[in-house]
């Protein structure tokens, strides 16, 4: 039969008597057991705390993550507030633009046409004003999807003014070609010695048609060209003595004639303005003075009707 009890000696290295304790089994193996227990158990608490630890660390990152995250959603929606409001702003000048070029085109007489009426497209209306002014704790994406339909109208806007704008300076760069080239200024100092028109000749005595107008100064009056063009004569002819002749385009053309001396050589560009020759006598002339005719599509044409200062 087993015994029961474990006896335990100890000892003191003092020299004192030995001591000597009997504990049942029984007492040792409950003993055992909540040691055993207390071991368990203060091994989970020791786990649950660094698990509860690691838990709020990452919870605390977790929301310093989250703060970061939603800052950064702040920023950006504010920003998308921002380029919607540039893009109205945008759109606003475009418009505004386009209202400009219509009345350019009403002043220069110019029509516009179905597709150049609105810049937005036959047919489409002027997209709304966004809505910028969303609180920030709100998601922005219907904003987002209206950008970006606005953008692609502001797109095809600007190419619509692009060309209204490439049209409109053609024409007007024509019309000041036009302009530029069309005879408009008095030929030279002087008074009118001879209109345009039927006259009795100074020379025969008998009524002719005079197909310039003449203007009488002294002898090397400066002669100047009324509009831009080239030089398509210079050189002597007949009665006229001579001659300086200026082809403008668009069929207008001007003669000088009867001068003391053409500067001007066949081919040279000139401006309305320069000095083309001098006054003189030559040809068949009673004084000096300026023979000036103006001829529209081959045509003569009253001189007079061309000179506006």
């Amino acid at each position: 039969m087993m015994r029961k009890n474990i006896s335990f000696l100890i000892l003191n290295h003092t020299g004192s008597r030995v001591k000597h304790l009997t504990v049942s089994k029984k007492i040792l193996r409950i003993i055992g057991f909540c040691f055993a227990a207390f071991l368990l158990l203060f091994t989970f608490l020791v786990y649950n705390y660094f698990s509860a630890k690691k838990t709020l660390i990452s919870k605390q990152q977790l929301e310093k993550n989250f703060a970061v995250q939603n800052d950064e959603i702040i920023s950006q929606r504010k920003q998308i507030q921002e380029f919607a409001g540039q893009i109205t702003s945008l759109k606003s000048k475009l418009v505004g633009l386009h209202e400009f070029e219509k009345k350019i085109r009403i002043i220069a007489n110019i029509e516009v046409s179905d597709d150049q009426d609105n810049i937005f497209g036959v047919g489409g209306s002027i997209p709304e004003d966004l809505d910028a002014d969303l609180p920030l704790t709100e998601k922005h994406n219907s904003l987002m999807r209206e950008m970006h339909l606005q953008t692609r109208q502001l797109n095809l806007a600007s190419i619509n003014q692009e060309k209204g704008f490439d049209s409109l300076f053609e024409h007007l760069e024509g019309q000041r070609n036009l302009l530029s080239s069309t005879p408009a200024i008095r030929p030279s100092k002087g008074w009118v010695s001879s209109k345009f028109g039927y006259r009795i000749s100074p020379f025969t005595g008998l009524r002719e048609f005079h197909k310039g107008l003449d203007l009488a100064d002294k002898n090397g009056t400066l002669i100047i060209a009324t509009a831009d063009g080239i030089v398509s004569f210079a050189g002597s002819k007949g009665f006229l003595g001579k001659v300086i002749k200026i082809d403008h385009g668009h069929g207008m053309v001007t003669l000088y004639g009867h001068a003391k001396k053409v500067l001007k050589k066949r081919g040279d560009a000139v401006k309305r303005g320069d000095t083309i020759a001098l006054m003189g006598n030559t040809g068949r002339s009673t004084g000096p003075h300026l023979h000036y005719e103006v001829f529209l599509n081959g045509i003569p044409v009253n001189p007079t009707k061309y000179i506006l200062n």
